[in-house]
């Protein structure tokens, strides 16, 4: 294959890709963006990275070295840490009903609360499962 081509994910992992995304939707009170192709673009690249890595690393960052960004942290394996912590998906892979990215919980000068403002958190007892998991050790 060119190197220009897109790499196309096996159907399993397109398939457990699906399944997880539902899943932490409902998880998360998250929801699918509104645009489908939005979805699907990400889904793809997420399985598509499951197969070429063995994790689903997050398709919309670059990456010098994906297997060396794999190997260095968890940071960008999907849910991230900005999903877990702050239940922000710069993706918009999980977003508010209306397609906008969850802002609430971001610091002021993060890039997704410059670029979309405040957007209040519809479902604010679910989700963020970094802060709940850290509130449990306390």
């Amino acid at each position: 294959m060119a190197e220009s081509e897109p790499s196309v994910p096996t159907e399993r992992s397109l398939s457990r890709m699906r399944t997880y995304v539902e899943k932490y939707w409902a998880k998360t009170g998250t929801s699918p963006h509104p645009n489908a192709a939005v979805t699907d673009a990400v889904v793809t690249g997420l399985a598509v990275n499951l197969d070429e890595l063995g994790r689903p690393l997050c398709p919309c960052n670059f990456y010098p070295d994906k297997r060396a960004e794999v190997a260095r942290s968890r940071e960008w394996i999907c849910a991230c840490d900005e999903m877990k912590q702050w239940k922000y998906c710069h993706c918009l892979l999980f977003v508010a009903p209306d397609g906008m990215p969850i802002t609430e919980y971001l610091p002021e000068d993060h890039e997704g609360r410059e670029s979309y403002g405040l957007v209040k958190d519809p479902t604010p007892e679910l989700g963020r499962e970094a802060v709940r998991k850290r509130g449990r050790k306390s």
